[in-house]
């Protein structure tokens, strides 16, 4: 199937210029953050919960696309299994911190700088086994139908998207919701997207140290569960698996109890609600 896509508008790229200039900003910041422990001895696996690996299965040997990687601490998971691996990301800081990353740690992995849609040109063609993405990284999205149709163009005739992102739902409960017996877990941003981009200035990431310095300005969209799957279904993609957890692979809330498999979730006095989500897509 061939669709012809219109560019992103003028707008949309000045914003995600933006963007990619508060990732460079934040690099150093997350880099040297107890939070990503780049400087410990690597165990990317921590940022995968067991049912990834179930679904994505025997990767030794295959061909791996890590889109939107940041410092790329997970993505050497992928090489340790045993695939081909390649991480992209559009800041040139997050790509050089990567490379100096997985060189420690002795990973072979390539690390491509580009915005995700120039993903096709910049791999100059490439396609892979598996193509995957997640756990914060849709929300710097603008045109999700777009990105499908990126997506399903960077796979080979049978093979795998595989999205982990952050549950919509737990985005919209906001940065601190009040969480524990005796308070309430509050709705405090969409569920669902079409509005407008969010404007951010925060000079504090989501990770320990330092203020970011310069680049303070981001912009995120709100993208629904429903649009994620039409956006995947238009660009002739099969939802082969959809997964839902109660799980998050570190602490968003301090009243949040640690689980068997190293990773937490909200005390038994807290709805179960989902906070992350596992799709698995097929050509």
């Amino acid at each position: 199937m061939h669709e012809e896509h219109v560019p992103l508008t003028d707008e949309h790229e000045r914003m995600m210029r933006v963007n990619q200039a508060n990732w460079d900003a934040r690099t150093p910041v997350h880099a040297a953050s107890r939070f990503y422990g780049v400087d410990e001895p690597p165990d990317p696996s921590r940022w995968f919960a067991p049912f990834e690996w179930e679904d994505l299965g025997d990767l030794t040997g295959r061909d791996v696309l890590h889109l939107q990687c940041h410092l790329g601490s997970d993505t050497i998971a992928f090489a340790e299994r045993g695939a081909r691996t390649v991480g992209l990301d559009i800041s040139e800081a997050s790509v050089a911190a990567a490379r100096a990353i997985a060189e420690r740690a002795g990973a072979d992995v390539e690390y491509v700088r580009a915005n995700v849609y120039d993903a096709p040109t910049a791999l100059e063609g490439r396609r892979f086994d598996v193509v995957y993405t997640g756990k914060g990284a849709l929300v710097y999205l603008p045109d999700l139908d777009r990105w499908a149709a990126t997506v399903a163009g960077l796979l080979r005739p049978g093979g795998r998207l595989y999205i982990v992102e952050f549950h919509p739902l737990l985005t919209s409960l906001g940065p601190e919701p009040a969480v524990g017996e005796g308070s309430e877990l509050l709705l405090r941003h969409d569920y669902l997207g079409g509005r407008d981009a969010i404007r951010r200035t925060v000079t504090r990431t989501y990770t320990d140290g330092p203020p970011v310095q310069g680049a303070i300005e981001s912009y995120e969209w709100t993208h629904g569960l429903g649009e994620v799957v039409n956006a995947l279904v238009g660009a002739g993609l099969r939802i082969a698996r959809l997964r839902e957890s109660d799980e998050l692979p570190w602490p968003r809330w301090p009243e949040m109890d640690r689980t068997p498999s190293g990773w937490w979730r909200l005390p038994k006095t807290s709805p179960r609600i989902p906070l992350l989500y596992g799709l698995l897509a097929t050509p």
